[in-house]
């Protein structure tokens, strides 16, 4: 074992090993969503920063019932992994689909959607996000209510 992690050293540059790092409960940075950003009332937990040369990071973000994204795209798509309650995501041009805890879905890169709560219960979901150049997202206008209200739910 320790053979392997010498070749590791030899093979990363010095400037890329970094020592592992814990972030304890209650030393995420958590701070409400914006009201450019989201309608409703959100929180989001940073559970994971972009580090070099790793394009990765996570939230942790909860949705009280009726809250939701603006319309957004992602350049390398987006994984979100229902924590808590239930939810509803929309790919533009496609349905409203629901989506519970324990779901998983693979939003592809560039596809216009939207998530977030039902109107009758809140939702929490990990989102991992990769970035191209920097840049994890493109926010887009609201989500209006007749979009999200939709067909009777």
């Amino acid at each position: 074992m320790k053979y392997l992690h010498a070749i590791a050293l030899l093979v990363c540059p010095a400037s890329t090993v970094q020592a592992q790092t814990v972030v304890r409960v209650g030393e995420a940075l958590v701070k409400p969503g914006l009201a450019a950003t989201f309608t409703g009332t959100v929180t989001v937990r940073t559970t994971a920063e972009v580090i070099a040369p790793g394009q990765a990071g996570a939230a942790l973000v909860t949705f009280q019932s009726g809250a939701r994204t603006n319309w957004h795209t992602h350049p390398a798509g987006q994984i979100l992994y229902v924590t808590e309650g239930c939810g509803w995501i929309q790919e533009e041009g496609g349905p409203v689909t629901r989506i519970c805890k324990g779901d998983t879905i693979h939003a592809r890169p560039r596809a216009k959607h939207w998530h977030g709560a039902t109107n009758r219960q809140g939702m929490s979901h990990l989102a991992v996000t990769e970035t191209i150049n920097g840049k994890p997202v493109d926010r887009l206008e609201p989500v209006a209510a007749s979009q999200y209200r939709g067909p009777a739910r």
